[in-house]
């Protein structure tokens, strides 16, 4: 069966990833282990954006790029689509106001276009033909539409893969044909090789 996987990068880095040794992601490794055989992967779209370097991780950015281009060398059925982040001030109320002081303005940072660029991807393709099956990594409720609108019109299978060890959304849920859990054994065994073979790019040793 053709299939297509569509990864919510950021969704499967803060459910599954963050905190753990395993960022150095083999993709097609993990979607083979966690999808039965007769699925055909096709094409892995990875979505994602480019994150910034902070004070307490100075080093965020560059990780994140070596792994890029790690994943592009090591693994020519993934495709990586960039939104961006938007950063602007807003206003909060305090957990704990003081005197009169209700509010405080802070600086609220936003990943945006991976959800979007997930959905018309999902949909583009279903017209295309491109895929038998789709299957979508997140736990994004807003994505359900999407899914919805390809079983309506297209009569394509649809799979659910939920990263990280929380319930399933119910809205993805109720469009998806299957669903399926990324458990932590498949997260260990499906690790790029390091250094990947005929480049200089290594895991980041703190990561």
């Amino acid at each position: 069966m053709r299939t297509v996987v569509y990864v919510d990068g950021f969704n499967l880095y803060y459910r599954a990833l963050k905190n753990t040794s395993w960022k150095w992601l083999d993709l097609m490794t993990l979607f083979r282990k966690v999808l039965q055989g007769h699925h055909q992967i096709e094409r892995i779209k990875y979505f994602t954006a480019h994150v910034n370097a902070t004070q307490t991780n100075p080093s965020k950015s560059l990780h994140q790029q070596i792994y890029l281009q790690a994943l592009k060398h090591h693994s020519p059925e993934v495709d990586v689509f960039l939104g961006h982040f938007l950063s602007h001030v807003v206003a909060a109320p305090l957990a704990k106001p003081e005197g009169k002081q209700r509010m405080v303005e802070i600086v609220k940072t936003e990943e945006k276009g991976s959800d979007v660029n997930l959905a018309v991807h999902l949909l583009n393709d279903a017209w295309l033909d491109a895929y038998d099956c789709a299957v979508v990594v997140s736990n994004d409720s807003d994505l359900a539409e999407s899914m919805r609108l390809v079983r309506l019109h297209h009569q394509k299978l649809i799979g659910l893969i939920t990263p990280g060890a929380s319930h399933p959304s119910r809205e993805l849920l109720r469009h998806a044909d299957f669903a399926r859990h990324i458990r932590p054994g498949a997260l260990s065994q499906s690790q790029l090789p390091d250094p990947i073979p005929g480049t200089n790019f290594r895991k980041p040793a703190d990561w």
